[in-house]
């Protein structure tokens, strides 16, 4: 009785042992994240930063050497074409020393042989150029009486030809000399009376509305030195400095999304033109990169983007390709199994089975299947490490 007793017992606890060593063994049930594949639109873009500009810009100059008065305009005032934007109180040109009238007389003397050689050189082209078409004249009369070769005629044409543009450049070197000796005398030329301390007045070339405004307050200017930037705000235009090797993905005509512009609308936009040459930028990192220029137009109505002006901060998203109707999978259910791509399908036994597929394009979010799944196929985001073919799973309740 008690040797029964103690097999009983025996028994019971290599049972309870067994039990226990069952449930430490027992595979472990993983909690996991499920995503769909879908079938939807997919864009891919080309994303960077971009910044606005008008289009057509005139800077508005000095006409002349003196103060200019007091700049009333203001950023954004709006302006005609023919009206006043600035006035200059011209100032007399400074007196040549004696050295200096000697150099300029020098001058007007070496510019006025110069003018006669070149009138030489243009008088001489045009009689050879006469004498040229005398001898193709007689030459094609010859040809016609069957008296000469058409190799003969061919170069009597070809010397008319040159003899022609012979003549063209000794015109061309006539003018230029002619406008160097212009602007030799124009040093010993006296100053008009009236102009010392005259009033210039300088206008708008166009309607707009003022930029920029360059000289804040009255100051003495060369000539030539810029006062005010005119515009048109209206014909703005978007301007992205992407990388080289984005840059030759995109095409002139390429769609383009405006965002993260201050609106609560996306802008459409489309490229015009992508410039030929690049330009090395530094990036924020220290790290020297080739940038090209894509120039972009909006194809919204201009009471879409009415609040954007000159040198705004945009974000532009260039597309490259897009279809309506791809089938796409998560990119963050990707895996790489040797040199292909993988997923976990999350089972209908609750067990995770690894898929090998094939991809095509691909976002920051989603990536076209080519082959390898179907839609509605169920996938496990964010696998790790633990994951393996047959591993039981669990989908996590969406929080």
């Amino acid at each position: 009785m008690l040797r029964l007793l103690f097999n009983r017992r025996v028994l019971l606890i290599a049972a309870g042992v067994g039990v226990l060593l069952a449930v430490a063994l027992w595979p472990k049930t993983i909690a996991v994240d499920v995503g769909n594949v879908t079938r939807g639109p997919l864009v891919v873009t080309i994303d960077d930063e971009g910044v606005t500009r008008v289009r057509d810009r005139f800077v508005v100059s000095a006409p002349v050497s003196g103060r200019v008065l007091r700049i009333e305009l203001e950023p954004g005032d709006q302006v005609k074409k023919g009206a006043v934007v600035a006035r200059l109180q011209a100032e007399t040109p400074p007196l040549l020393d004696t050295r200096s009238r000697a150099e300029a007389e020098a001058a007007i003397a070496s510019a006025r042989a110069v003018v006669g050689r070149a009138q030489a050189d243009e008088e001489r082209a045009r009689a050879t150029l006469a004498q040229a078409e005398r001898e193709l004249t007689r030459a094609r009369e010859l040809l016609k009486n069957e008296l000469t070769s058409r190799q003969v005629v061919d170069a009597r044409e070809a010397e008319q030809r040159t003899v022609q543009e012979a003549l063209n450049a000794a015109t061309f070197a006539s003018r230029a000399a002619a406008s160097d000796l212009q602007r030799a005398e124009a040093r010993l030329a006296p100053a008009s009376a009236d102009l010392p301390g005259r009033v210039v007045t300088v206008t708008a070339p166009v309607d707009g509305v003022v930029l920029k405004r360059v000289r804040e307050s009255e100051s003495v200017v060369p000539a030539g030195d810029p006062l005010l930037e005119i515009g048109d705000p209206r014909r703005l235009e978007i301007v992205s400095d992407l990388l080289s090797t984005d840059a030759v993905r995109v095409k002139p005509g390429a769609r383009v999304m405006i965002e993260q512009w201050g609106g609560d609308r996306v802008l459409d936009a489309k490229v015009r033109r992508i410039e030929p040459a690049g330009f090395t930028k530094i990036s924020a990192l220290g790290v020297e990169e080739q940038r090209v220029n894509v120039v972009m137009d909006f194809t919204d109505p201009a009471e879409a983007w009415t609040a954007l002006g000159d040198a705004y901060r945009v974000e532009v998203r260039v597309v490259n390709w897009e279809t309506a109707a791809a089938l796409k999978v998560p990119t963050s259910a990707l895996f790489r199994k040797g040199e292909a791509w993988a997923v976990y399908l999350f089972g209908d036994d609750g067990r995770a089975r690894q898929a090998l597929i094939e991809i095509g394009h691909q976002t920051g979010q989603d990536a076209e299947v080519t082959s390898g799944l179907s839609e509605g196929a169920r996938v496990i985001l964010h696998p790790g490490d633990t994951l393996t073919d047959g591993t039981r799973v669990s989908e996590r309740p969406a929080s």
